[in-house]
């Protein structure tokens, strides 16, 4: 059934009928994955005490796994370059801009999230190593570039994580509230 609009109200019609093409759903769903992960993996790694062992461990999957997700976000571009993305269903101007920059600003955070985290790591003796091997460093141990580094890498992990709180509740209230069919668009 097809949307009719007056004024700013809008009437419900079925968004079934364009959905995502299959790499950018695939895309979408490792990629949240991940990043519900590396949220909980790194709110439970800065807890650990200095020295240990197993933080160091965490530290290293932490920064692989941000590297393995930094390179999917990077083919999800590129695949939504290439596939695009079906029109948003009719809704009101100011849900339309709302979802309109919290994903704009969900793959700014995505993309700022790895590399504030390179970069600070380039500023200390240990560097990153990705599943192993060791990056190119680009920076020397300098204990206040890490600092600035690492602290814009927390800021974006709070903002990415009010991004994620939110584009979860905009497309539940899709499903349980509007009952317009919009995450069927999303689901495998």
């Amino acid at each position: 059934m097809n949307a009719t609009q007056t004024g700013d109200a809008v009437h419900t019609r079925s968004a079934t009928s364009e959905r995502f093409s299959r790499p950018l759903i695939v895309l979408h769903w490792l990629i949240g994955v991940a990043i519900i992960a590396m949220i909980a993996i790194g709110l439970y790694m800065v807890g650990l005490p200095r020295g240990l062992a197993f933080k160091s461990s965490l530290i290293n999957f932490h920064k692989s796994l941000g590297m393995t997700i930094f390179l999917l976000v990077l083919i999800r571009i590129v695949a939504r370059m290439v596939y695009g993305r079906p029109p948003m269903p009719p809704m009101r101007a100011w849900q339309r801009a709302a979802a309109s920059a919290t994903q704009g600003l969900l793959y700014v955070a995505m993309v700022v999230m790895p590399v504030t985290g390179y970069l600070g790591s380039s500023f200390n003796k240990y560097g990153t190593r990705f599943w192993g091997v060791l990056l190119p460093q680009w920076g020397w141990d300098d204990k206040e570039l890490r600092h600035f580094w690492f602290t814009i890498h927390e800021i974006a992990a709070w903002v990415l994580i009010a991004l994620v709180v939110l584009h979860i509740a905009g497309a539940l209230k899709h499903q349980l509230v509007d009952k317009d069919g919009l995450m069927r668009r999303m689901l495998p």
